[in-house]
């Protein structure tokens, strides 16, 4: 339990005395946007770092080479627990906007951080609503911000992938940007799998080789989502071996 209150502690904390840094941002922000977007970037990484520093997570991460440094991209993964966004977003090299369930704006403070880094809300329910959050990802995959999805749309609850939402693809398939697949193992043992107790873990954390989507055959194209879900879960039963 002493883990759960330290990071408790410090997500608290983080949101309540950084208040100030969001009105500095802001200002700076009028001047040169830029430099606000990856100040933020910078800031909210450090926290994260921060944070599974506490929980004891080592990350053992393969094929970081196959991110690429100078080219906006779509992260896919599968996703077991919160721990998914601190461990992933750690690793963005430039500026990264997740998409996130609409429930999470209505978090005071945190939505306001989320929404500096580009972070967009999806109303599941609501396939008009929806549609509008995936177009804005659109236009921010075209004006250079990265952007990443969990397109099971929840945490698995057993491991097991859930199938793969084809509309969450869309926004690689509609600007060509490359898709970089991520698999995640063993996330839930920090967190989820004995809550509220947060336990030192090994995380394993593997990016795949970028898909472009043009590049791609007629038919794997048409089911986007389901041949990236595919090369994920061949990474996924690879895990073990790493």
């Amino acid at each position: 339990m002493l883990r759960f209150i330290i990071v408790v502690i410090t997500v608290v904390g983080f949101l309540v005395l950084t208040i100030p840094v969001l009105i500095a941002e802001w200002i700076i922000g009028k001047f040169n946007p830029y430099m606000r977007d990856i100040s933020s970037l910078r800031i909210v990484q450090g926290a994260f770092r921060l944070i599974l520093w506490e929980s004891g997570v080592k990350v053992a991460v393969f094929g970081a080479e196959n991110v690429p440094k100078d080219e906006t991209v779509l992260y896919v993964g599968n996703h077991n627990s919160y721990f998914d966004i601190l461990i992933t977003y750690c690793r963005c090299p430039g500026l990264t906007g997740y998409v996130a369930k609409d429930s999470m704006e209505k978090i005071p403070l945190l939505s306001l951080w989320m929404k500096r880094l580009h972070c967009l809300f999806l109303n599941r329910t609501d396939i008009r609503e929806g549609l509008k959050t995936i177009l804005t990802g659109i236009q921010q995959m075209k004006d250079g911000i990265s952007m990443c999805i969990f397109p099971e749309g929840t945490r698995s609850r057993d491991g097991k992938m859930l199938p793969f939402k084809e509309g969450s693809l869309k926004m690689a398939e509609k600007t060509g940007c490359a898709i970089i697949p991520m698999a995640i193992t063993h996330s839930a043992d920090i967190f989820e799998n004995h809550f509220p107790k947060i336990k030192p873990t090994r995380v394993i954390l593997q990016y795949g080789q970028p898909i472009y989507p043009n590049a791609l055959s007629k038919e794997e194209k048409k089911f986007l989502g389901a041949h990236t879900q595919k090369v994920i879960q061949e990474m996924l039963d690879r895990a073990d071996q790493l």
